[in-house]
């Protein structure tokens, strides 16, 4: 089962349901004040617990409840009954809750008009107001390979694009009140390039927003961001992180001796990465797999795939791709503590190779606009299916941003033949090279995935 904001946000405001109470016990004491039979003490003790239980009910979009009848018990002698409310991974709220000094009312309509809709379900739309949240070509934390501006993208159209969900509208990226729910925690990025291609627009799209930019710095000071598996900036003034953790199947990729002696590679289903022991404990992670589940050995199945010291001959991709999701859900479920962790999980980013894959001749570099028909868009793809299934039998609270769909329709936001010069050369690509029909360009796409994951952080900050 899929997880959406639509259903799993509550939207009654706190301040309503504090004011209605208070008004409500203080008419009814009044009233029992006149009569000689009944006894305030009870009744204001009883009434002051419902109250405690309106206050202590808000629970984070990433909670879940059982539903349960209650009733408001007047004397001891009340025969009603209570049905046990049973709340399963309560996030603990933070003390200091930034999202508080912003203008309330205007957070209230936020998070009304979000809780009517299902945000991954809409539709792109030339935007009024098209300046992207970084100028192409200023941030200097875009790896090469996404820098389309800088590698001579001639065309800026895929710029001029923003999602809008059907029937609500969501907030504009505000890097700076991001930065405020961000205060002092740590936010990490788990998997793939595509999920790079994401840490990076976040880190961009933050750093537009810091009147003084050397405050923000890469811990290791490296600038080339695909040398490493591991990669952490800094915001001083914010006392956070936004850090990148390369791992592109979620389990541990390994090797092993044949008879000859000679070391060649398998996929651990059953073991989850080593580098899960440097996230586990993080404030937020972003997890992502599924790019490198289509590479021509992972595809192919044949003596990969691995389970204690068995080497399959052959299994098949999909069988692997829900072992290794399964391993992940169970480590998951065993080793993140949900009282202090967000999870999400990002989902499969559609490549547009046309006539050939990545490897024999597939190209996309005549896209300039994007899927219009939804009729031409895939059908739901297995990546997907076994996501959604694997994510909805864990007992961890994990927030599926479906971003599927909505990518499939940004043909024309991937690098193509810009995604770098030749080395040693100032010879572009030309399109009879290998082309980038998989990432996407910076600015681009990943930006309004980076706007969901706010929208979604801004309404657990406004439950608080």
């Amino acid at each position: 089962m899929a997880f959406s904001l639509k259903n799993l946000f509550f939207s009654v405001p706190r301040t309503q349901i504090l004011l209605i109470v208070s008004l409500l016990l203080s008419l009814i004491i009044f009233s029992v004040s006149k009569t000689s039979h009944s006894r305030p003490t009870i009744l204001a003790s009883n009434v002051a617990s419902r109250l405690l239980f309106a206050a202590n009910s808000f629970i984070s979009p990433f909670s879940t409840i059982s539903s349960s009848n209650t009733c408001l018990v007047l004397d001891s002698e009340s025969n009603c009954t209570l049905s046990p409310v049973t709340v399963i991974e309560k996030t603990t709220p933070d003390h200091d809750n930034p999202i508080k000094n912003y203008d309330q009312e205007s957070y209230n309509d936020i998070f009304k008009n979000l809780s009517s809709c299902n945000i991954f379900d809409g539709k792109w739309v030339v935007d009024d107001d098209p300046d992207p949240l970084y100028s192409p070509g200023s941030c200097p934390f875009i790896d090469d390979a996404f820098n389309c501006f800088k590698n001579g993208r001639p065309d800026s159209d895929y710029l001029r694009y923003k999602w809008r969900p059907h029937g609500c509208q969501i907030p504009r990226f505000d890097g700076r009140k991001m930065l405020e729910m961000l205060r002092g925690k740590r936010l990490v990025f788990v998997g793939d390039s595509l999920n790079r291609n994401m840490w990076e627009a976040l880190v961009c799209a933050l750093r537009e927003s810091l009147k003084d930019k050397s405050r923000l710095y890469e811990v290791s000071g490296r600038r080339h961001l695909r040398t490493k598996g591991f990669f952490s900036f800094k915001f001083r003034d914010y006392k956070c992180s936004i850090d990148f953790i390369k791992s592109p199947f979620l389990v541990q990729e390994w090797k092993i001796s044949d008879k000859t002696g000679s070391r060649r590679e398998t996929l651990r289903l059953d073991m989850i990465q080593g580098s899960s022991s440097k996230y586990y404990d993080a404030d937020i992670i972003v997890f992502n797999t599924g790019h490198w589940w289509t590479h021509h050995k992972t595809f192919k199945g044949n003596n990969y795939f691995q389970e204690g010291s068995h080497v399959y001959d052959r299994l098949e991709v999909r069988e692997a791709y829900t072992k290794a999701l399964r391993t992940w859900a169970q480590w998951a479920d065993e080793n993140i503590d949900s009282n202090r962790t967000k999870v999400f999980f990002r989902g499969y980013s559609a490549s547009h190779f046309r006539k050939g894959q990545w490897n024999n001749g597939g190209y996309c570099h005549e896209e300039t606009k994007p899927i219009t028909n939804g009729s031409s868009i895939a059908s739901h793809p297995w990546m997907m299916r076994i996501l959604e299934s694997v994510i909805s039998e864990m007992k961890t609270p994990v927030l599926y941003l479906n971003i599927t769909k909505m990518t499939d329709y940004r043909q024309d936001g991937h690098p193509s033949i810009y995604r770098q010069k030749q080395p040693g050369s100032g010879i572009q690509r030309s399109p009879g090279m290998i082309q980038d029909c998989s990432h996407w360009c910076l600015p681009g796409v990943p930006d309004s995935w980076n706007q969901l994951l706010y929208a979604a952080l801004l309404m657990s900050s406004h439950q608080q």
